[in-house]
């Protein structure tokens, strides 16, 4: 087995970010060893219990520090026209968006201080989660140690941000994509050659770790439960959701609307459930830990993902939420955008609706209640093709078999 591999994300720990944690808990299980080197140690007030272990081994990577100066220092000493020739790049592919150029140089010191680091520590092969900011310092540590890299592309990472795109994924070894809908849409904003290096490898939930629903029928007068999970940001589309509750209610169907996850949008959320009086019907939870979420996913009748797509352009890629739903045999309603028709099969594994649609969502979720032993089979269906396609142990030996083709090579 070859030397570590240093995975790169923006933030460790991350709760929206579970699917990382799970790829490298896995690899691990097989054998491989993981380096953590995130871009930002953060301190979140709920974490899950798998996250504990990995805390201790988060490789710190200041911004300004007396390391990070020596490492800066040694480099424009032994090598000044690569160390000017990367500020230069980086400035100049990423002056469109203020934001992204900013970011960047930021990171680049840190990411010469980290190069040094994963020289030392026997870095073997580099993958990067998310084609924006963690993949501009695996390309930078790249450049500078000749380590080689990889990406895993997700959501506004490329459909929004996409600054120097060209240049992270041509020199990366290999890509992957959590779905088939961004591999053709890399290709249609790249070019052919993207599409050929580019592997589709899902992200993936355990099933075994996720309890069927049992109840296959539901009684007229009986409670209809509804679940989301999510942060609560504008792309996730909560406020439709919340307008289907009220045309549900207006219906006559007794419900409840448990909204797992925290974010920028919970006063607007909290206004809403208050100015429509669905304080009785809706419970904005805040953010749990993965074993509270695994226990209640099964006692929900429905789980619903009403995402869209925003002014910007970002949107879902497949969330992983929807995943842990189908393994539970929930059944689901969600919204048609990105790779979600890849993971709910209309008619099949679930529902699909237009986005943006709460009219459309709430005659579904409707159709759901009304005819439930149906919604169950797609549900029983759904879990099936989660254990198919979407099954975190095959999908990590598929990752694995790609970083054993280039672990160890240098350019």
């Amino acid at each position: 087995m070859p030397g570590p591999i240093a995975y790169i994300m923006s933030r460790f720990p991350n709760l929206s970010e579970t699917f990382i944690l799970r790829e490298m808990i896995e690899l691990e299980n097989n054998g491989w060893r993981i380096a953590l080197y995130p871009l930002i140690n953060q301190q979140q007030p709920v974490i899950h219990a798998a996250t504990r272990p990995w805390l201790a081994r988060a490789h710190r990577l200041p911004y300004v520090s007396r390391r990070v100066l020596a490492a800066n220092a040694r480099q424009l000493a032994r090598r000044p026209r690569l160390y000017a020739s990367l500020w230069w790049q980086i400035v100049w592919e990423n002056r469109t968006s203020l934001n992204l150029l900013a970011r960047a140089v930021a990171l680049l010191p840190k990411a010469v201080y980290a190069a040094q680091l994963m020289k030392d520590e026997g870095i073997t092969h580099i993958h990067a989660h998310y084609a924006t900011h963690p993949a501009l310092v695996a390309w930078i540590i790249h450049r500078l140690t000749h380590i080689s890299y990889s990406v895993t592309v997700h959501a506004h990472d490329i459909f929004v941000r996409r600054a120097m795109l060209a240049t992270k994924l041509r020199e990366a070894s290999f890509v992957v994509a959590i779905s088939e809908y961004n591999r053709e849409l890399l290709g249609r904003a790249l070019g052919p050659w993207v599409r050929s290096k580019t592997h589709v490898v899902h992200c993936g939930v355990m099933p075994d770790e996720y309890a069927p629903r049992r109840q296959t029928q539901l009684q007229p007068s009986e409670r209809f439960e509804i679940v989301n999970i999510g942060s609560l940001q504008p792309y996730k589309g909560h406020g439709y959701l919340l307008q289907a509750c009220a045309r549900l209610r207006q219906r006559g169907i007794p419900l409840r609307c448990r909204i797992i996850g925290s974010g920028e949008e919970r006063p607007a959320l909290e206004k809403m459930v208050a100015d429509m009086e669905l304080t009785a019907e809706v419970q904005l939870l805040g953010p749990l830990p993965q074993e509270e979420v695994s226990r209640l996913l099964p006692t929900a009748h429905c789980y619903v993902q009403p995402s869209v797509v925003t002014a910007s352009g970002k949107m879902e890629g497949i969330p992983v939420a929807l995943m842990e739903a189908l393994a539970c045999a929930l059944p689901v309603v969600a919204t048609s955008i990105s790779g979600i028709p890849e993971l709910v099969l209309p008619g099949r594994t679930g529902q699909l609706v237009p986005p943006a649609d709460a009219g459309a969502l709430a005659e579904s979720l409707a159709a759901v209640y009304n005819d439930y032993a149906a919604a169950a089979r797609m549900g029983d269906a759904g879990r099936a093709w989660v254990l198919q396609q979407f099954d975190l142990r095959a999908n990590v030996k598929q990752l694995a078999a790609l970083f054993a083709t280039v672990a160890g090579a240098s350019d």
